[in-house]
């Protein structure tokens, strides 16, 4: 029987139809796939450790005037400017920069190289939600003595291109920065104690030199008891960077942002942008495509129903008369998905060549969301075709049916 029917199918099947129909969703599959493998790709880029595009932060600070410096006024954030900042509606969150309330010195050294550095220095934490780095080695323990810190990359770079370079002393890298451990002394409250400093990670976003939340919550109280640290500075997650709203307020309230905070919120908006409306644009294309397929198969029913009705009338079940057009539906979106996840591939090999070369340190993934992807659209697809096929057929039966009666 299958045989008969596809000799009815061969009979009124329309080439260009179906090439139209698989060029267009072959189009429309490569460029959805495309657009989600290479936003995957590149994420890391955006996301991982402190890249400045992780997500839309922004650091706010109170503008410092001539006169104000001459009177002596505060240029702290107070709860009520905090929780004025929470209420906007471009902001998402907001976190405070806490100040070390005691004195801080440290001493770095490397025998070997003939380097030894000591120095006054200060400390400031934010929640930890708002740390660029892995946090695997983000906490202290107060019986440790160990107080893991986070610094600017600048700091690392002002280091090896100019203090390093102008005494022809080793430059650093990351990877030893990490092993080195400092010499910290607190003193505060009559008290001084001596505890070891691990660098475990440079920002490119906090320009402060950063200790966790606990450790500092721990510290001002220990060393400073019945002070409050005031915030200088704040941390801002807005929701959108390209808001207006965003830099009419800090006019208002002059205030100021540090770096180029509101320029990467918006390049990250836009990649986020026009990633959507490439993905959107293939979305559209499969589903014209999917259209043109579905017309394509109702009107080679359309010309074959007297043939149906009869099969249909000979004992025939809808479902044996449509199984021809389901494997010619489902056939052709799985030869669509194959094809599309190898261009992908092919495509991918470009432009990760690219990306390695300008972050050798990242490590691509896989093909699996290109793969996701394409499979939940080849079976959502399908399925839907199939559905649509059986209704058309039953209606063919159920028509035939009322002929008869």
């Amino acid at each position: 029987m299958n045989k008969l029917v596809w000799k009815l199918l061969r009979q009124h099947i329309s080439i260009g139809q179906l090439t139209g129909f698989f060029l267009a969703n072959l189009f429309g599959m490569l460029i959805v796939l495309l657009s989600v493998q290479f936003y995957r790709d590149v994420l890391p880029i955006f996301t991982q450790g402190d890249s400045f595009m992780k997500k839309n932060y922004i650091i706010a600070t109170k503008r410092i005037s001539t006169l104000g410096s001459f009177t002596g006024r505060s240029n702290t954030f107070s709860l009520k400017d905090i929780e004025e900042m929470k209420a906007q509606s471009f902001t998402k969150s907001v976190g405070a920069f806490t100040p070390s309330l005691f004195k801080v010195s440290a001493g770095l050294g490397m025998q070997e190289a003939g380097i030894h550095l000591s120095t006054e220095m200060f400390f400031e934490s934010v929640p930890d939600e708002y740390v660029d780095v892995n946090l695997d080695k983000w906490h202290f323990d107060e019986f440790s003595q160990v107080i893991p810190i986070i610094i600017p990359r600048n700091y690392l770079n002002l280091y090896n291109f100019g203090f390093a370079q102008s005494r022809s002393l080793p430059k650093l890298s990351e990877g030893l920065m990490n092993l080195i451990q400092m010499d910290i002394s607190l003193r505060g409250n009559g008290r001084v104690e001596q505890f070891k400093g691990k660098i475990v990670g440079f920002s490119n976003r906090l320009n402060t030199i950063l200790v966790p939340q606990t450790f500092m919550d721990w510290a001002n109280k220990s060393f400073a008891p019945g002070k409050e640290a005031q915030p200088s500075r704040l941390i801002v997650e807005v929701k959108n960077p390209t808001d207006t709203a965003i830099s009419n307020y800090f006019q208002q309230k002059h205030y100021e942002t540090e770096g180029d905070g509101l320029d990467a919120g918006k390049t990250t908006y836009f990649l986020r942008l026009i990633t959507g409306i490439v993905m959107g644009v293939g979305l559209f294309i499969s589903i014209l495509s999917f259209y043109i397929l579905m017309l394509s198969i109702f009107l080679l029913l359309q010309k074959n129903t007297g043939k149906l009705e009869n099969l249909l009338l000979i004992g025939y079940s809808p479902n044996r008369v449509a199984l021809p057009y389901n494997i010619l539906t489902a056939g052709l979106n799985l030869l669509v998905l194959v094809l599309s996840v190898g261009g992908v591939a092919w495509l991918r090999g470009y432009y990760t060549k690219i990306i390695s070369t300008l972050f050798p340190q990242l490590e691509t993934g896989t093909l699996l969301p290109c793969w996701i992807i394409g499979c939940t659209l080849f079976f959502a697809v399908s399925l839907l075709n199939i559905m649509m096929i059986r209704r058309k057929i039953t209606s063919i039966w159920s028509g035939s049916n009322k002929t008869i009666k």
